[in-house]
Parts: C-alpha cells; sequence; structure tokens
C-alpha cells in the first residue's frame, strides 16, 4: 500500500519577536483500521517539541512522529525553479564552450591548410603551370578564416552572458541556501478510523530564524501628531510563507518555561581541583534518540468551527498582545525585512522648543506626547517627519499606554538665540588670600513664529570637584524654574509671537592660590 501523504499547505503564521509558530492544514481520505499519515517538506529546524496536531473527523490521534526525510532535489517550488535555471545556464554556457572549441580547431586547420598550400603555389608557380589561380584560393581562405574569427568572438560574448546568468542563479541560491538543502523533515501522524473517512489534518510547529520588530513613522502636521506603526517581518527558517493568516504577537516563548528561584550564595575556602582519570576512548557520553512528539488534541472533531475574519485587530491576553495586519502578507525566506501595517493612531501631544545656547544656538522643536492609544507599543526606530519634510530617526522605548515620551522634531529658525558674554573679572592671588574669577553671560531669545511658543532654556554652572574650588552664583535673572546639583539651570518661556527676552546668568569661582585650575572656559 502506497504511503497516505496529505497535501497541507501553510495557512497561518504567528510570528513571535524571536521565532514564529507555523500551521499547515489539508484533507485527506483515510482506509478504516490505524493508519499513518505524512505532512512532508517541512523544515529542518523546526523545534520537534513544539509540534501539535488536531483536525476534525471520525478519528482518534494515535500520535506524531517527526523524522527527516533525504530527498534528491529541494521540494520548495521557488528553490526548484532557480536550480532548473542554474541547469540550463550552465548547459548553455557548456554548449557555447564546445561550439568555440570546434570553431578554434577550424581555425587551426585553416592556418595549417594556409601554410601546406603556400608551399604547392610556390612550386607550380616554379614549373609554369597557371591552371591554378592563386589569388582565388587565397581570398576564398582569407574569407573563411575571418568567418571562423568573427563567429569565435560571437560565441565569447553569448558565452560571457551565459555565464552572467549563471552567477546570477548561484546569487539567488545563495539567498536561499537553507532551502537549497534537499533534506525536509515529515511528520508521521498515527490515525485510527472505524471505517473509511475524509478528515482533516491541521499541524503547527514552531521554527527559530524568525521574528518581527516594530518601526514607526511619527508625523506632525500643525499641531496633529500621527503615529503609523508597522511590523518588519524577517525570517530564514527555509520555508516560504504565502499569503495567509498572519499575526504578529509581542509573547515571547520560552525554552523552559520556570519561574526564577535563587540558590543559596556560599563563600567558601579555596580548593585546589583534583586530577580526574579521563574517561576511556569509546565511551557512551549519552543516549540519543528518536523523540515522538506530543500532540495537541486526543480526538479530532466532527463538526468543522466557524472561521472569523481577523483584520486589523488587537487581542489584549495576560501578558501579550497579537496583532492580525488588515491585508494578507507574503514573507519569503530571503532574509529581508517585509513590513506590515499594524496601527495608525493620533496622539496627545505638546509642542514646545528646547535650546541649550552654552553649546550651540540651534533652537529644536520638541513634542513630548502621550501614548493615548490602547496599545502598548514596542521598541523600535522612528522616522520623524515635520509636515512633509523628513527631520531625522528617534529611538522610541518600549512606550505602556498613558506613558509620554520626547521626541526631536527637528530645528527651527524662526527661534533665534544669541549668548554672549558681558562681564569678566579676575584677581591674582596674594599672600594669604584666594584667586576668583567672575564672569556674567547674557541671552537673548527672539520669537518670529506665528504664535506663541514655549521655549525651554538651559545653561550651565560650572561644577566643582576639588575642596579648594568654590563656584557661586550672582547673577540669574530671571529666576530659574530648576538648578540641578550637576550645574544645569533651567528657564521655561512663554514668548509671543515677535516677543523677545533675555536671560542673564553669572558666577564666580574662588580658588586656592596653590590651585592650578583646568575645565575653565569662557
Amino acid at each position: 500500500m502506497s504511503e497516505l501523504v496529505v497535501d497541507a499547505p501553510i495557512v497561518a503564521v504567528v510570528v513571535y519577536p524571536d521565532r514564529a509558530r507555523v500551521t499547515r492544514r489539508g484533507r485527506i481520505t483515510v482506509p478504516a483500521g490505524d493508519r499513518t499519515v505524512y505532512v512532508e517538506s517541512l523544515p529542518l529546524a523546526l523545534q520537534e517539541d513544539s509540534v501539535r496536531v488536531s483536525g476534525r473527523g471520525p478519528a482518534t490521534v494515535l500520535g506524531v512522529d517527526v523524522a527527516v526525510r533525504h530527498l534528491p532535489q529541494a521540494p520548495d517550488e521557488t528553490v526548484a525553479e532557480l536550480e532548473r535555471q542554474r541547469r540550463e545556464a550552465q548547459a548553455e554556457v557548456d554548449e557555447l564552450s564546445d561550439a568555440d572549441e570546434v570553431q578554434a580547431q577550424l581555425d587551426q586547420f585553416l592556418a595549417q591548410l594556409g601554410r601546406r598550400a603556400g608551399g604547392t603555389f610556390a612550386r607550380t608557380l616554379a614549373a609554369g603551370d597557371a591552371t591554378v589561380e592563386l589569388g582565388e584560393f587565397t581570398e576564398s581562405l582569407a574569407g573563411r578564416l575571418s568567418a571562423v574569427r568573427a563567429k569565435r568572438r560571437e560565441l565569447a560574448e553569448q558565452r560571457r552572458e551565459a555565464e552572467e546568468r549563471l552567477a546570477a542563479a548561484d546569487r539567488r541560491l545563495a539567498a536561499v541556501v537553507e532551502q537549497r538543502v534537499p533534506d525536509r523533515r515529515s511528520a508521521a501522524v498515527g490515525l485510527a478510523l472505524e471505517s473509511e473517512a475524509e478528515v482533516e489534518i491541521e499541524l503547527s510547529y514552531v521554527v527559530p530564524r524568525a521574528g518581527w520588530t516594530s518601526s514607526y513613522d511619527v508625523r506632525l502636521i500643525g499641531d496633529r501628531l500621527t503615529l503609523n506603526w508597522y511590523g518588519l517581518i524577517t525570517q530564514h527558517t527555509g520555508e516560504d510563507w504565502p499569503e495567509c493568516d498572519l499575526t504578529l504577537s509581542t509573547a515571547r516563548p520560552m525554552v523552559t518555561a520556570k519561574v526564577p528561584e535563587l540558590d543559596p550564595w556560599y563563600l567558601d575556602r579555596y580548593h585546589p581541583p583534583v586530577p580526574v582519570a579521563a574517561a576511556p576512548a569509546g565511551a557512551p557520553l549519552g543516549y540519543g534518540g528518536g523523540r515522538r512528539a506530543r500532540h495537541g488534541a486526543e480526538s479530532l472533531q466532527a463538526e468543522a468551527p466557524v472561521f472569523t475574519d481577523l483584520a486589523a485587530t488587537v487581542e489584549q491576553g495576560v501578558t501579550a498582545a497579537t496583532y492580525t495586519p488588515p491585508r494578507p502578507v507574503a514573507v519569503p525566506a530571503d532574509g529581508a525585512s517585509h513590513r506590515a501595517t499594524i496601527a495608525s493612531v493620533d496622539l496627545d501631544s505638546e509642542l514646545d522648543y528646547v535650546t541649550a545656547p552654552v553649546r550651540s544656538t540651534d533652537v529644536h522643536l520638541r513634542a513630548t506626547v502621550v501614548n493615548s492609544s490602547e496599545h502598548t507599543l514596542p521598541a523600535g526606530k522612528a522616522s520623524v517627519f515635520h509636515e512633509a519634510d523628513f527631520v531625522g530617526s528617534a529611538a522610541l522605548p518600549l512606550w505602556a499606554p498613558g506613558e509620554d515620551v520626547e521626541l526631536a522634531l527637528g530645528l527651527d529658525d524662526r527661534i533665534r538665540v544669541e549668548r554672549k558674554l558681558v562681564r569678566r573679572t579676575a584677581t591674582k592671588a596674594t599672600l594669604g588670600s584666594t584667586r576668583r574669577r567672575e564672569v556674567e553671560y547674557e541671552t537673548k531669545i527672539e520669537n518670529h513664529t506665528p504664535r506663541t511658543a514655549r521655549i525651554t532654556v538651559l545653561d550651565q554652572l560650572p561644577v566643582a570637584r576639588d575642596h579648594e574650588i568654590a563656584v557661586k552664583p550672582t547673577t540669574a535673572v530671571p529666576e530659574p524654574a530648576e538648578t540641578t546639583d550637576l550645574g544645569v539651570v533651567t528657564w521655561k518661556l512663554d514668548l509671543s509671537a515677535g516677543a523677545e527676552a533675555a536671560i542673564r546668568l553669572g558666577f564666580r569661582v574662588d580658588t586656592g592660590k596653590s590651585v592650578e585650575l583646568s575645565g575653565w572656559r569662557e
């Protein structure tokens, strides 16, 4: 009796951050009795203990075994087509090489014929025999040689093009090197049936070398900030995923699910290691053998459940969420990133400006954004746009609902800042005295935008790291909103359109007479 092989294409994939769960489904008519149904062409890298089988129909699952099937060629259609193209390109290269070799031999024959005929014509002319026309022969020979060498040039060009096609096929095959290996896994599903019946088998398994990361587009138009959330899916599993029921999950399945426990922490006197005799050669290291994967359902149910469409939806679990993109996405095993849209949300934001003129007079537009959506946004790279202009990239942290983050939205030249030194004094140390330096800076801010601007201005006081160095602020007008222990002074200004403001910051530094000050700048 021939093997029962069910055609079970991929119908669903759940992609986790570092792996994926693939589901295959197919229908087959199985005779009565204890039978084995094979699900073929599974990837080599699948985790055996993750294999689960369920289905529908009047049958009982006896178990499922996973084994390696050694096939003569790759069963994947894409890889098989690439291998066919490579064989054709290689055959064309070989054919052109043979044709060029024939032309080379013909070239050599005509050259030898010309050398031999030259001596014969010389003797004929010496004997006065004019029956043979020398001119006609030489013209015919030259024409044949020219045709042969033109053909060789044509063959060389054709061979170069064929070799380029061969190299391209090699590169494409190298890009899917896992699929090029013809061997595949096979799942043998044991079923018991009282009578012949059609059953539906559903097989799922987990594969490594797959995952997804988050990517964002943040766009500010006027005062409205929109965040588009994308999932970037990559996989090197060895099998292409067609357009199917694809979902992205934030869960992180663990190889061993165990709550962490702490072992006792012992301190002891160091004892030198005791030499241990080596194990005899050929001693077994352990037992290894085939393993029977667990099955997910003991019996196949006769009634098929009602399926529902999942489009642009989110399902919140206890510890994770799953997202279904609004349209199917095919993900080949090429290692490239394939983007799926997850969500587009309008977020609550507050715009202000930040400048640190002690370092640069540039003024940065900043948005303090609250995650007002229901989504916990994973960490990822964000492309930031102000109106239609790309202003840069930002790294978003893990962002829970209700939390706020700061986004830099680029420079705004309509806020002008100028900082200058307006006073400087210095005294020399005398006997029993200290040396004193005193400076004062003025920062002017002008608002040339058409609306009121909230501006955060950062300046700096030096911080002493020696007991013989003392720093004391002398001027801070207006009163700062905050001064930290690290010397950062912060002002928060509300400037109406066309208005300007001035900030003055002064301080003095006293040093001992024997102290050589380092780090001073003006």
